[in-house]
């Protein structure tokens, strides 16, 4: 498919509404995305970002704060490397690029109300950047005009407590070998959708998957956890630990996870950073020995399963979790949830690891 010669395009793009039935012929320029793009058919050059963000009213103006904001801009750079063909990796933009290109967007006049009102209600901010190829090309190749748009938004909370989970062993969300669970790219999320949906066949208040590595055919005790559907995880354990799993192409790293993880050890709660066996989690889980499982993001920072249904690889129930609420690691969580947020605004002493910057909008 790759490689067309003397492409011509019917002028226009088609627009029906199922629910409507409203159509209308759409001028291509102005359709938002052209429908014709590497992006939209195959996800090339479809990686995206999300980076939180608390905003303030100054004498000064409007400051924008964020954490470890330079984890962000790198992930995000990985993943624009990785859309791009060897010859064109100078384009990718660096670190200092993107950060006055989001600055830039920011302080545009017309984002300054909605601004000010974050401001004054102390909201939670979200910039989500994303890149797409703007060539009207339909071709298998790499972009051809590769571009980053940006987009920001408020929001009061993300997941929520209380959520429940399922274990969904029989799905397999990225393999490792191609090294792409570690990036966020637009196409590892079809199947975070569908794990949901295979969650809520079995337990249909569930509202997220939790995922096992790319060994199907193992020995099911053996293979290790993964991630959740569309965020990472902690496991909190009742002799007074919490592990988190450790980096690896499977896992896309967490900006998140690892302030929380400083926030943690600073009060005394051991974090052991290691792989965790399926089995060991069954095992624990029967035992009573598992205080809860968190999900840990940009988006909710950090929220409690109130309960993990544990499956086999034929969707059939092994053991049920349920969160052991008068634990206090169960609190301790909570706490370290708010410090977090709690550093975005200026508040609690300084973390290493955790490096706060601000930006005055002009």
């Amino acid at each position: 498919m790759a490689g067309f010669v003397g492409m011509r395009w019917a002028p226009g793009q088609f627009r029906y509404v199922i629910r409507t039935r409203e159509r209308e012929l759409l001028d291509e320029s102005h359709s938002g995305t052209f429908a014709v793009s590497r992006s939209v058919h195959y996800g090339v050059f479809l990686v995206f970002e999300g980076i939180r963000f608390f905003v303030r009213e100054e004498a000064g103006g409007l400051t924008v704060a964020f954490l470890n904001l330079q984890l962000n801009l790198d992930r995000f750079r990985r993943g624009i490397a990785f859309n791009l063909p060897d010859h064109e990796q100078d384009l990718v933009p660096t670190a200092d690029v993107l950060r006055d290109l989001f600055m830039e967007f920011l302080s545009q006049p017309e984002l300054r109300p909605f601004l000010l009102d974050m401001a004054r209600d102390e909201a939670q901010g979200y910039l989500r950047p994303f890149t797409v190829d703007d060539e009207r090309a339909i071709g298998v190749t790499f972009p051809g005009n590769p571009t980053i748009r940006v987009v920001a938004s408020r929001y009061d909370s993300y997941l929520g407590e209380p959520f429940h989970g399922v274990a969904v062993p029989w799905l397999v969300r990225t393999v490792g070998i191609n090294q792409t669970g570690c990036l966020k790219l637009g196409g590892n999320y079809l199947l975070s959708v569908k794990a949901v949906q295979e969650a809520r066949r079995i337990r249909p208040d569930a509202s997220s998957a939790l995922f096992l590595d790319d060994r199907p055919y193992d020995e099911l005790s053996t293979r290790k956890i993964t991630e959740w559907d569309s965020s990472c995880s902690l496991f909190a354990f009742t002799d007074g630990t919490v592990v988190r799993i450790p980096d690896n192409p499977l896992i896309l790293p967490s900006v998140t996870v690892r302030g929380l993880h400083r926030i943690l050890t600073r009060v005394g709660v051991p974090v052991q950073e290691r792989g965790l066996t399926y089995g060991e989690l069954v095992e624990r889980a029967q035992a009573g020995e598992v205080v809860t499982v968190c999900s840990v993001g940009t988006a909710g920072v950090l929220s409690r399963c109130a309960s993990l249904l544990l499956t086999d690889a034929d969707r059939q129930p092994i053991t049920l979790m349920e969160s052991q609420r008068e634990h206090p690691l169960y609190d301790a969580l909570w706490a370290a949830r708010a410090a977090y947020w709690d550093l975005y605004r200026g508040l609690g002493e300084p973390l290493d690891g955790i490096t706060r910057t601000t930006h005055l909008l002009e």
